[in-house]
């Protein structure tokens, strides 16, 4: 057999080698690549707008949900801007009310969930614990006239031990009962003199 012959022979079947090694890694390359993308499309969060029959969404997007930061304008004016997963209001935010009240703070499951200030348009505010959209907790509510209330909530209303200040310096303590006043009230007058009072 001619030794020329056998040399290209061999220099055929080691380019034919290379060539199915090269396709291979061409297949593994394409395959990673698409399993690559795929991912990158399921989870990857991008800054896009929804239209919803509701309202308008701006912002982070994973999976076609809302997720991260954001903005939602409703129709009726309301508008959100903060945090979201999975569609929902979550972590922080502020919420800018159509009547011009606005409240800043923590949202959990798309509702007002722990410690926040809610600002009434009339000037008074109210900082401190919030449940399901509700006051619930500690909190301290300041009025516009430059009275306050410091102590417990329940279902949104005074409940329990609480202190009123009142704008002229007086001080009264007693225990509340869905939003009234119950029980022996105590209050320190500005002149010294203290006054009792009990409610039913």
């Amino acid at each position: 057999m001619n030794q020329d012959f056998i040399v290209i022979n061999k220099n055929n079947e080691t380019i034919r080698k290379n060539e199915n090694q090269i396709n291979e890694l061409n297949n593994k390359y394409n395959q990673l690549k698409s399993e690559y993308e795929e991912n990158i499309n399921n989870n990857k969060i991008m800054h896009q707008t929804r239209n919803y029959n509701n309202g308008k969404y701006e912002g982070e997007l994973k999976n076609d949900k809302r997720e991260g930061k954001g903005i939602y304008f409703w129709n009726d004016g309301n508008k959100y801007e903060g945090q979201f997963k999975n569609n929902k209001r979550e972590g922080k935010g502020i919420m800018y009310y159509n009547n011009g009240n606005r409240y800043e703070g923590e949202y959990k499951n798309d509702k007002i969930d722990g410690k926040g200030i809610y600002y009434f348009k009339n000037g008074s505010r109210y900082e401190g614990e919030f449940k399901n959209d509700k006051r619930e907790g500690k909190g301290i509510i300041y009025y516009n006239d430059g009275s306050r209330y410091e102590g417990d909530y329940q279902n949104d209303k005074k409940e329990g031990k609480g202190i009123f200040y009142y704008h002229n310096g007086d001080r009264e303590m007693g225990d509340y009962l869905n939003g009234n006043k119950i029980g022996k009230h105590i209050t320190l007058k500005n002149n010294g003199e203290v006054e009792t009072n009990e409610y039913k």
